[in-house]
């Protein structure tokens, strides 16, 4: 099944984030390479994709696991949390509808 993680980053959040990102990109990078990684991204703090000083909000993965603990633990243990990125984590339950390739 699919899970959303949906983090909200502290204030500030940019020197942490460049601190931790490669371990943080090395574990979506194995998720992906696993097959269990529909998409992954960040939420820029201003509209753009290159927000430069201005950085970054929070992010949002959406990935398979066995189940919503899976899910939470796999979350808990995520670079950006252990570096103090993230404020607030939430992760739930989520049904691909559409496009109709990635429904189940």
């Amino acid at each position: 099944m699919y899970y959303a993680i949906y983090a909200e980053d502290v204030e500030n959040s940019l020197p942490l984030r460049a601190q931790a990102r490669e371990g943080h990109i090395a574990r979506l990078k194995e998720m992906e390479a696993a097959g269990r990684l529909m998409l992954a991204g960040p939420f820029p703090a201003v509209d753009s994709e290159a927000p430069g000083d201005a950085g970054f909000t929070g992010s949002l993965i959406v990935a398979q696991f066995d189940s919503l603990e899976a899910a939470r633990e796999w979350a808990e243990a995520d670079p950006y949390n252990a570096a103090g990125v993230y404020q607030t984590v939430t992760v739930k339950p989520f049904k691909p509808v559409l496009p109709a390739s990635m429904a189940q």
